[in-house]
């Protein structure tokens, strides 16, 4: 595998099925037209509730890219991604850490408990700094988290706080669907830069 300056983008989705109106697949297409190689964390067929197997999952991806990577994680990918930093090296340029939820609270019906979070593995969420620069996008009424809880957790992973307004999850069912400003803010980790103020922007 050629080695190359340009970032490979790896994109970690959440627990959830892919679908095509996502802003994570819109980005990935976009990205991939312009000549980018992107590799997207396939679902998971088995143990979907698994950290374990989420993390293997994204190992399996980060050990077959040479060179350098960007990461675009959203909802549980964030939770997947943190986890994995905690044991896992690689020429991470920066990760856009995107809709963070907290899993140490009830989530809305249809979502796991804290319990069958706990005793799956993803609790507590790791705490430490990332190895790697960050930038964790974060809505004002995420019904899986609030911006408060995401605040926190850019603080003790030394990550830059994004806040967004009022996108909801940002997802489909919060009408994202494509989200021009994720491709803005790849582009700034790729340069090496961290926005300097953040704006809300949907």
């Amino acid at each position: 595998m050629t080695r190359t300056t340009v970032p490979t983008v790896v994109i970690v989705p959440g627990m959830r099925e892919h679908v095509e109106n996502h802003w994570q697949t819109i980005l990935g297409k976009r990205l991939d037209d312009a000549g980018r190689t992107v590799h997207i964390v396939p679902p998971l067929l088995h143990n979907r509730l698994s950290r374990v197997s989420h993390v293997a999952n994204l190992v399996e991806v980060m050990v077959g890219i040479t060179g350098p990577v960007i990461i675009v994680a959203h909802s549980a990918g964030v939770m997947t991604t943190v986890q994995w930093a905690q044991w896992h090296a690689a020429d991470v340029r920066g990760a856009l850490l995107a809709a963070p939820p907290d899993f140490g609270t009830p989530l809305p019906d249809g979502y796991p408990t804290p319990d069958e979070l706990a005793t799956h593995g993803w609790t507590p969420v790791p705490r430490r700094r990332l190895p790697f620069p960050s930038i964790v996008a974060a809505g004002s009424n995420d019904p899986l988290g609030s911006l408060g809880h995401a605040a926190e957790l850019a603080r003790d992973w030394g990550s830059r706080l994004v806040e967004l307004g009022p996108v909801g999850h940002l997802n489909p069912a919060s009408g994202h669907g494509p989200w021009p400003r994720a491709e803005e803010l790849v582009e700034a980790l790729g340069h090496g830069r961290l926005l300097t103020a953040p704006r809300p922007v949907p």
